[in-house]
């Protein structure tokens, strides 16, 4: 499948997990893609890696400028960059509210405002966003990590609304849990890691960690041409765990 062809596209936090799945796949189907990342030492040709800070505007800018210098212009821009937090309201202080939400959300801005002048220069623009089951379902242990996902799906849609007339669609993807390498740390660090992971699988009604690959093609669906017709759109991406209520085995 070749609808990424003459495509130039950009994802952050690109280096591992969902966002390597990603850039790999448009790779795949004819994009040129580069990434952004705090180590983007592990990018191997025919991706280009470029480190960034999502939590420096200047350190954004200036990778995004380097992109668009080499890639003589962008399409699409995946922000997939983002870290997790665990805990209730009371579990964390205010200094670890403002870094997560400096890396979740405002790099999120931080990149797309970098973006914006080269998506509008394309005759086909596209933001894709990495969102969370955790913006429409009521986790536990999760009070800081979904408040800064219940901001990227609310931003979703107001860049969708904002940039629909400039002809960049604005989407985003909420997984349920991945079986990812901050999903493997958090895994390592439980008393019991097997029984955490099966308690993860056992969430989700299929019964299965969400697989990074999963992600990447449904990003890749919204980042697609095909897609012309689709904004303002979340898709989840979890196993059915924001929609089925399905009974017990046996019932």
């Amino acid at each position: 499948m070749t609808d990424f062809e003459g495509l130039k596209a950009l994802v952050t936090g690109g280096a591992s997990g969902i966002g390597r799945a990603t850039a790999d796949l448009l790779a795949e189907r004819g994009a040129q893609v580069a990434v952004l990342d705090l180590d983007p030492s592990a990018v191997e040709k025919p991706l280009l890696g470029y480190r960034a800070d999502v939590t420096d505007d200047a350190s954004v800018r200036q990778a995004v400028a380097s992109v668009v210098a080499d890639l003589g212009g962008l399409d699409i821009l995946v922000n997939n960059a983002g870290i997790g937090a665990q805990g209730t309201v009371e579990d964390n202080d205010d200094e670890e509210w403002h870094r997560v939400w400096n890396v979740n959300v405002i790099g999120m801005v931080r990149a797309a405002r970098a973006a914006l002048p080269q998506l509008r220069e394309s005759s086909h623009a596209a933001i894709v966003n990495t969102c969370s089951i955790a913006a429409t379902a009521g986790l536990p242990q999760r009070a800081l990590y979904s408040a800064t996902k219940g901001a990227v799906y609310s931003l979703t849609l107001a860049m969708a609304a904002d940039h629909l007339r400039e002809g960049i669609r604005v989407n985003c993807v909420n997984p349920g849990t991945a079986d990812t390498p901050w999903v493997g740390r958090l895994l390592d660090s439980a008393p019991d890691p097997a029984a955490e992971r099966a308690a993860l699988a056992a969430r989700q009604p299929s019964g299965r960690l969400v697989s990074a690959a999963e992600v990447a093609g449904a990003i890749a669906y919204l980042a697609s041409p095909l897609s012309g017709a689709t904004t303002g759109t979340s898709l989840a991406v979890d196993g059915g765990m924001q929609g089925l209520r399905l009974r017990p085995v046996g019932q």
